[in-house]
């Protein structure tokens, strides 16, 4: 929660491969993380793992992995998300497992859920923006995947921190983070943790 009257932080984050990619390919329903993407959480589960895998995640997570996680997520109370991360997700089983509201980012707002479920679906990223701001009130705000929803975060502006794990894997295709953004986003390095299965970095994004 933020002492100091103003709105609580904004941190984006996200996974990927050496050569930046989110996802392997065709990645759907079932599939989330596409071909071979299974690697980019191995962190998340504690070690190898695979889809047909019953597996909780952040069971396991190693000491470093746990220490940048807990460090990201202080103070966040909502969050958004892409409509390709709840439907790749299976909508995490019908409820939102995560603090707070979880916002939606979809042209289809027409398949809003209960919202008891804990989703709410929004259309246009501004607009989902000022709901999670209304959730999360003096807290902060996670902004998930996919890769752009990001990308609409960082260009509007309203992303505070940036985290980015590197799972040790060069994957060949998929969706990449960065396709297609063209903006110049300046950094500071905040802090580094060093994983069995991935280098997550923290970085402050320069106004």
């Amino acid at each position: 929660m933020s002492t100091n009257g103003k709105p609580g932080k904004v941190v984006a984050t996200i996974t990927v491969s050496l050569d930046g990619y989110v996802t392997g390919p065709d990645d759907h329903p079932g599939q989330g993380l596409g071909v071979g993407g299974e690697r980019l959480h191995y962190w998340v589960m504690g070690g190898p793992w695979t889809y047909e895998t019953d597996t909780e995640p952040g069971v396991g997570m190693g000491e470093p992995d746990q220490a940048y996680y807990d460090v990201l997520i202080e103070g966040l109370a909502a969050g958004i998300c892409g409509r390709g991360m709840y439907d790749n997700s299976g909508a995490w089983g019908g409820t939102n497992p995560f603090p707070g509201t979880l916002v939606v980012l979809t042209h289809r707002t027409e398949d809003q859920p209960d919202e008891s479920t804990g989703f709410v679906m929004v259309d246009g990223f501004d607009a989902a923006f000022a709901r999670a701001r209304e959730a999360a009130g003096s807290d902060g705000i996670a902004i998930a995947g996919g890769a752009a929803t990001i990308r609409q975060a960082l260009a509007a502006g309203v992303v505070d921190e940036l985290g980015i794990s590197t799972a040790p894997v060069i994957l060949g295709g998929g969706k990449r983070l960065f396709e297609g953004f063209t903006q110049d986003v300046e950094l500071d390095i905040l802090s580094v943790h060093q994983g069995e299965y991935a280098v997550h970095t923290r970085y402050a994004v320069r106004r």
